[in-house]
């Protein structure tokens, strides 16, 4: 513990100067070798030893990720380096690569300004690859990259010097073209990674050494050295001659933004707030001193302290007993203690300034996302949007009837912890629903609330979840209120697929200026009229209020919303979520009595006049979709196209390098359950593959009936398909 605790006080000594801290997250496709490598920054910063660095995996502290030997979480820590005889604080964040665990990804961009993008040498840019570095740009973040596993080109495919150096030419020209296209603007302005320059370091993380232009010249040691060492599978001379954290440490110090640099930019990007108000400019220059602007990007759960809320540091500082504001939280929070993260370890200090990575107790209201602040109704952060959507559904229920209200907290708690995961109570069966990414999310969710939270529950076999949407359109449909007084009327239609895709991407929302939001609108094809009257966004369906001069619907109008969202919630042909529905209100007639126009007539009447529209605009199931990669020796590929074609798969692509074919496609993910054993079978073993959610696409028409029914009768709904008169009052 002398050792961390050292580390501790030089940590604090750096802290209140942004200019010499570096933050950072660590980011690839899955097994490339990011926590191998973070290993090895910390055994290089003197935290742990360097005999056991790229197999002690200190950040991978959770016995589950040891287990299975993936990361699961993002883990923090923060270290010191010494560069050109200056002392740089580097608050790092190694994050997960498998698909499942994307969110913690998208989460920990947050938090940084600068990326160390990790690719093998082997295996070079994979899907997941192309996913982390679109998170990062999205948020500002800028890359430099590693490429990792070098010996493993040189020894195991048996390249010469020469190959060798085109070959890894090859993969800087292509994370290039990624970034291009990615973000035309920002490679412009310099955001490439370019060897030369020194944006590019190449090594091998278990073997602990790294090269790159500068440290070449620093040590000397040239490239046809390098490939000597390797040859001669001397790794360890190379480790003691060019250390990995030193040219790692370097690159991230002379290239990556520090936090003033980095906010300057970022906080336009990520706050819609007016950056000439106060707190605007006291978090574009990190202002120590200024008002308290804190974003919340990670809980998790301490046995002794309780939620821990992780996140980053705008403006102001943080210290113990301050009274705070939470975004969406009705009264303060007291701040109980701050801390920096090693790894699994908390470590108490007194005061965080602006620029850092604070881990928070006592912030009761917090949720992932949350704008922490000493400013009543300061305009809060941007929410925090992932790449993928939940597609996989378990029932959870309670082995013991005991532990029922215990497990209803339980999965507050883990839904707080993990916002890629859905809860629902399905009201019929009184089912607890989990919707998580994908079968290994659920699964390591599901251990850990039997492990942690001391719950035993027992899951269903994973259903998927299907999207509701209509084709056609419909209206005006009437909806009347039970006591027959209040009318609504309603034309539904699909949305707009440019509109859809700026709600997507969080490039539109409620909360923006109007004006913006309206050219915003116009601009992705919306008439002028429409986008003025737009009333309500939920998840990707759009409310628009068409009509004019009605008296009494200003004070009625939220209630009207309530109905539109929980049809979209659930929509009328199999309670599944709906999306791209656009639904218009064209007229209404409102009693003149408020008694009777409240809730229990005006949300039925408004609910109603959207499900009977869309049943009659075609209303249609879209399933969710994976794209599967896979890699496969060429006598095996037979085996793997029968297994993709024989799961309503389709075979995008192609291609062959070498004796192995890289096979690109598509399939459902109600047909890739099981899939993992099934491949394995089919290829002998021998094919590695890989995931990435794609979207959603129609349901074959053939299968609707079946499905639809499938699921309501699941639901414990009616088998028969609905009607639009079910829905509408004679």
């Amino acid at each position: 513990m002398g050792r961390r605790k050292k580390m501790v006080e030089r940590v604090t000594a750096l802290m209140s100067n942004p200019e010499m801290i570096r933050n950072i997250a660590i980011i690839a496709h899955i097994d490339h070798g990011k926590t191998t490598l973070s290993d090895n920054l910390l055994a290089g910063a003197g935290m742990i030893s360097k005999e056991l660095a790229g197999r002690q995996l200190f950040m991978d502290s959770d016995e589950e990720e040891q287990e299975r030997g993936i990361t699961i979480d993002s883990a923090n820590v923060s270290m010191v380096h010494e560069y050109e005889g200056e002392e740089y604080l580097i608050n790092l964040i190694d994050t997960p690569g498998h698909v499942d665990f994307g969110g913690d990804v998208t989460r920990a961009m947050r938090a940084v300004d600068g990326a160390v993008v990790v690719i093998d040498a082997v295996e070079g840019t994979m899907p997941q690859t192309e996913t982390v570095l679109r998170q990062a740009l999205k948020e500002h973040v800028r890359p430099v990259l590693f490429i990792n596993k070098v010996d493993r080109l040189i020894n195991e495919l048996q390249v010469d010097a020469q190959e060798m150096q085109i070959r890894l030419g090859k993969l800087i020209d292509h994370v290039n073209k990624l970034i291009k296209g990615m973000n035309e603007e920002r490679y412009n302005e310099g955001w490439r990674v370019d060897a030369a320059e020194g944006t590019v370091a190449f090594g091998s993380a278990l073997y602990n050494w790294a090269i790159s232009v500068p440290m070449m010249q620093k040590t000397g040691v040239s490239f046809g050295e390098v490939f000597d060492y390797c040859r001669a599978e001397d790794m360890k001379a190379l480790g003691e001659k060019c250390p990995l954290h030193e040219a790692v440490n370097d690159m991230v110090i002379r290239f990556l933004p520090s936090p003033i640099d980095a906010q300057e930019d970022r906080v336009g990007v990520i706050w819609h707030g007016d950056l000439e108000t106060g707190i605007g400019k006291q978090m574009a220059v990190a202002d120590a001193k200024g008002d308290l602007a804190f974003m919340v990007t990670d809980i998790s759960m301490d046995p002794h302290a309780g939620e821990v809320s992780t996140g980053r540091l705008f403006s102001g500082s943080l210290s113990r007993g301050m009274e705070v504001y939470v975004s969406g939280a009705a009264k303060q929070n007291r701040i109980q203690q701050v801390g920096v993260f090693m790894g699994p370890e908390r470590l108490e200090v007194d005061e965080i300034p602006a620029g850092n990575i604070a881990a928070v107790t006592g912030l009761r209201d917090a949720m992932v996302g949350s704008t922490v602040t000493t400013l009543e109704g300061m305009s809060p952060f941007e929410s925090i949007r992932h790449a993928s959507e939940p597609v996989v559904t378990v029932a959870v229920e309670a082995k013991h009837m005991k532990d029922l209200p215990k497990l209803v907290e339980v999965l507050r708690q883990v839904a707080k912890e993990d916002p890629t995961l859905k809860i629902t109570l399905d009201e019929e069966t009184g089912e607890h629903l989990m919707a998580g990414m994908g079968e290994l999310h659920l699964e390591v969710i599901a251990h850990r609330i039997e492990r942690d939270k001391g719950v035993e529950i027992s899951t269903t076999p994973p259903i998927v979840v299907y999207r509701e949407t209509i084709t056609g359109t419909a209206g005006p449909v009437e909806g009347k209120s039970p006591n027959r007084h209040n009318r609504f009327y309603v034309v539904v239609e699909p949305l707009e697929p440019e509109v859809r895709e700026l709600i997507r991407e969080g490039e539109i929302s409620m909360r923006m200026p109007e004006l913006e939001r309206r050219e915003k609108l116009m601009a992705a094809g919306l008439g002028k009229d429409e986008a003025k009257r737009i009333a309500d966004i939920f998840e990707s369906n759009a409310y628009f209020d068409m009509t004019k001069g009605i008296q009494h619907l200003n004070e009625t109008m939220e209630l009207v919303l309530e109905g539109f969202v929980e049809v979209m919630k659930a929509g009328p042909l199999s309670k599944e979520p709906c999306m791209g529905v656009k639904v218009k209100l064209m007229d209404a007639k409102l009693h003149e009595d408020a008694v009777h126009r409240g809730p229990a007539q005006v949300i039925p009447a408004s609910r109603q006049a959207i499900q009977a529209a869309m049943l009659m605009a075609d209303d249609t199931l879209f399933e969710p979709y994976q794209k599967v990669f896979i890699q496969t020796p060429q006598e095996q590929m037979g085996g793997a196209t029968k297994e993709i074609q024989g799961r309503r798969g389709v075979i995008i692509d192609m291609t062959s390098e070498g004796d192995t074919t890289i096979i690109e496609s598509k399939a459902p993910v109600s047909e890739l359950f099981g899939f993992a054993g099934d491949i394995r079978s089919a290829t002998e073993g021998r094919a590695m593959w890989s995931t990435e959610f794609v979207g959603f696409e129609p349901l074959p028409t053939n299968m609707i009936t079946e499905v639809v029914s499938g699921i309501r009768e699941r639901k414990g709904l009616k088998k028969d398909l609905p009607q639009a008169q079910d829905f509408m009052s004679m």
